[in-house]
């Protein structure tokens, strides 16, 4: 994979941790952002001795400098498996997903962070779980069993139960998903994840957000229970389309811009340039 498939991310709010990395840190070490000076006696370290301030102390005492660290956060990917992410062409929304992970792993690697996985459906899929990791190749690891796997309906019950591992832990979680299943309890998988800084990544295949252009019988299959169906698409049909792509897309806006948290809109081919843009106005 080529680097400019790579991303730029950074948090908008200091980070604890004690590991250097790339992302604004609130602990005291060796690093570059000045905080204050004390006192050689209180801070020994003489590696940080500041003549210049030493000599217009007026208490006589030699002072060090004190600086914050730059750290590195543990990332994680909460991937929505259900069979609803199977659905786009000429790459389904999972592969979008796969593509994702592949430049978050290169990314990730890149300011040194961490990188793990948990996934859902119906229920938690442990057999998807990779531990957080700084590995070059994780990434590549992850995109290859989120390509071969196989899901079963979605829910906010599995969202909850793989947000449960990560409740009350600090970092960034990129929750990506279509969001195609009932919403009800999404405001408390948020909460349980309050510490940490959530990028919610909603995946959706033009062909569900845009009705074709022409009318006619159109044969349907419910994906998440496999019903099948056929529809008279006629103007009044597209426009109740378009108004419930739209409602459902004000419904996830309500929700997470409640808690301060934009989602990050993609539409066919997964887009690194944008995302870098998204992070780029959150830290501006």
């Amino acid at each position: 994979m080529s680097t400019s498939r790579e991303f730029h991310y950074r948090l908008p709010r200091r980070s604890g941790g004690w590991r250097p990395g790339s992302h604004p840190g609130s602990s005291l070490g060796a690093g570059q952002e000045f905080v204050s000076h004390v006192s050689l006696y209180d801070r020994p370290d003489p590696r940080r001795l500041d003549l210049r301030a030493s000599l217009r102390e007026v208490r006589g005492d030699w002072l060090v400098r004190v600086n914050r660290q730059r750290v590195s956060v543990p990332v994680h990917v909460i991937a929505d498996v259900s069979t609803s992410m199977s659905f786009g062409f000429p790459k389904s929304k999972l592969h979008v997903v796969a593509d994702f992970v592949t430049a978050l792993g290169h990314s990730a690697f890149r300011v040194g962070d961490a990188l793990g996985m948990f996934a859902f459906d119906a229920h938690e899929r442990p057999d998807l779980f990779v531990p957080a990791l700084l590995s070059r190749g994780v990434g590549d690891v992850m995109a290859s069993m989120l390509a071969s796997c196989a899901g079963t309906a979605g829910s906010s019950e599995g969202l909850e139960e793989a947000a449960l591992h990560l409740a009350g832990r600090p970092g960034l979680i990129f929750l990506a998903s279509d969001f195609h299943w009932p919403l009800d309890r999404l405001d408390e998988v948020l909460d349980l994840l309050a510490h940490a800084y959530i990028v919610p990544l909603v995946i959706w295949d033009p062909a569900e957000i845009q009705p074709p252009t022409r009318d006619g019988l159109m044969p349907l299959r419910d994906l998440e229970s496999g019903r099948p169906s056929t529809v008279w698409l006629r103007p009044s049909m597209r426009a109740r389309w378009q108004e419930a792509v739209q409602r459902r897309r004000a419904d996830l806006n309500a929700i997470f811009s409640a808690r301060g948290i934009r989602p990050f809109y993609i539409s066919g081919e997964f887009d690194s340039e944008a995302l870098s843009h998204y992070f780029f106005e959150a830290t501006a």
